[in-house]
This record gives structure tokens, sequence and C-alpha cells, in this order.
């Protein structure tokens, strides 16, 4: 039997509203494990069944560049939101972002590449950079897009400076029609991401893991209703329908109208301009999703360092 902290019990209150006798037992009977007590509750109808949105937790910047029909993002991560304002580290994460196209979004061959003017590489010039500006950094992560007829459009939201910011996006739309009309719509779908956070694109590219996850969620809450299994299995193909509604890019509600789905969106443009369109892919990172941070009592901080 796996031990049940008070700090697991805390940290799934915190996830799920849940009480906290409710979480210890979730966590018994899931013998420890955190994902699997969450289930637990849903299926008790004892916590909201919403997505669960990715902790930020540490500072920096994401960058991003497009170059004709290819773009790139990187995101930098440093210990304070002082050292994501220093110009320096500002122009350290655009030519990274730059450096990303070269490196096919891939991190482990963007740390190998040459660092333009400085005689080292991208790793080596990180190392530089921490021991220059005194703070921990990290290359986290890298992506890009591309697209043989079309556009990738970029979108960053609130920047920082041209480019940077601390939500990126970048979309790729495949399209052989106007260019200006595809890129219109490029921008529209990008600040569409930034806000409605999608997890795939279409429903075929939804996490079958996860899929059969809430699936059954979504079995055991409806047979708590006591209706027949043929009833049941239609519930829970309607509620489906709801999750796709909620993750699948395609299936969501367009931002932009507020009242189309974003397939319906995409039709349309297609239909007006003589050509197929299609949303080839997407990327959106937020800065520090995912990342935990160490709580810290500054107050504490303070009066231990005018102690020492």
């Amino acid at each position: 039997m796996a031990e049940i902290t008070a700090a697991l019990v805390k940290e799934l209150r915190e996830k799920t509203g849940a009480g906290m006798m409710d979480c210890k037992k979730a966590l018994a009977e899931s013998n420890g494990d955190l994902e699997g007590a969450v289930d637990w509750l849903r299926k008790k109808g004892l916590a909201a069944a919403a997505k669960k949105a990715g902790r930020v937790a540490a500072e920096g910047l994401v960058g991003v560049v497009v170059s004709g029909t290819e773009g790139a993002m990187v995101e930098v991560n440093s210990e304070t939101d002082f050292v994501a304002r220093n110009d320096r580290f500002q122009a350290f994460v655009s030519k990274l972002a730059e450096l990303a196209l070269q490196a096919d979004g891939d991190v482990e061959k963007l740390k190998t590449i040459e660092f333009p003017g400085e005689g080292r590489n991208v790793a080596d010039e990180l190392t530089h950079m921490i021991a220059t500006i005194g703070e921990n950094m990290n290359l986290r992560r890298a992506a890009k897009l591309k697209v043989g007829s079309g556009v990738v459009v970029s979108y960053v939201h609130n920047a920082t400076a041209p480019g940077l910011g601390k939500i990126g996006v970048l979309v790729a739309i495949e399209s052989t029609g106007d260019r200006a009309k595809i890129e219109e719509l490029g921008r529209g779908i990008a600040m569409h991401v930034a806000a409605a956070r999608p997890d795939a694109l279409t429903i075929a590219d939804v996490d079958q893991a996860t899929l059969e996850r809430e699936r059954s969620v979504l079995s055991e809450q409806a047979r708590a209703s006591g209706k027949p299994e043929e009833i049941i299995a239609k519930m829970v193909e309607g509620r489906l329908r709801k999750y796709y509604e909620e993750v699948v890019l395609t299936e969501q509600v367009y931002v932009i109208d507020g009242e189309s789905k974003v397939k319906d969106v995409v039709a349309k443009l297609s239909k007006e301009i003589g050509a197929p369109v299609s949303i080839a892919g997407f990327v959106r990172y937020t800065l520090g999703e995912g990342v935990e941070k160490e709580e810290s009592d500054f107050a504490a901080e303070v009066a231990a360092a005018r102690g020492a």
C-alpha cells in the first residue's frame, strides 16, 4: 500500500476541489496514484470534469519566427522575469528561434549548431549566457512547421518584443489559393489556438489512451443514472461529442465569430477562393507550462539574508 502523504492529499484537493476525506479515500482506492484518484473522484461525481491547464511555473520567453513557408518556435526558461526583460536575453531567444529552422525543431540538434559570431555552438553559448547574466537558464523545447504550398503564420499573445512573449502559436495552412486570404485565415486561427488551447488538430489525432480514459469516466457517470445500457451508450457518445468540441481544433467554435466551427470556417474559405484549404498543423507554447516551481517564503529569505 502506497503512503498517502498530506502533500499528496493537498495536491489532489487543488486539482479537483474535492473534500479532504474524499481525496484521502480516492488516493487509498487508487493506491496513491494521483491521476487514478482524479478519475475515481470524477466517477463518483466529486470532481469537475474540467480539462487540466498546465501550471505556469517558470520564467523566460517563448520565441517564434516565420521564413517563407516554414516557421519555428522555442522556449527558453530563466529563473526570473527580470532576465526575460534583458535585451541580450531577448536577442538570444530570437536567434535561437531562427536557428531552430535549421535544426528542424529538434532541441538536441539545435544545441549543436554554431551560434553566429561567437565561435561556439548553441549549448556553449547558453553556458556563457548563464555565466554572464548570473542566472540559470534552460533551452526547454523547440518545434517547426512547414508546408509545400500555403503559409505558416505566427502569433504571440501580449508580445514583450517582436516575436517574443509568454504564449506563442504557429499554424500551418496548406493551399494553392489566394495567399492574402489564406494568411488572414491563418492569423485568425493562430489567435483562436492561443485562446482555446486545443489538444489535437482533428478527432483522429486525439490520443487514444486519453480518449479511452475519458470514455471510461463518462460511462461510469452515465451508469449512475440507472438507465439501460443502450441508452447509456448514446449518452456517452453525446458527451464525447462535447468533449471533442472542447479539445479538437477543427471541432471547436471559432473564437473570432463565436458561432461557426473551425472546420466550417476553413471549408467556407476553400469554396470562396476555389481551391482546397486545410490546416496542416499547429503548435502552442505557454511559458513554463507543466514545469514545477519551488515555492519560497520571500520574507523568510530576506530575514535570512539580513542575518547572514
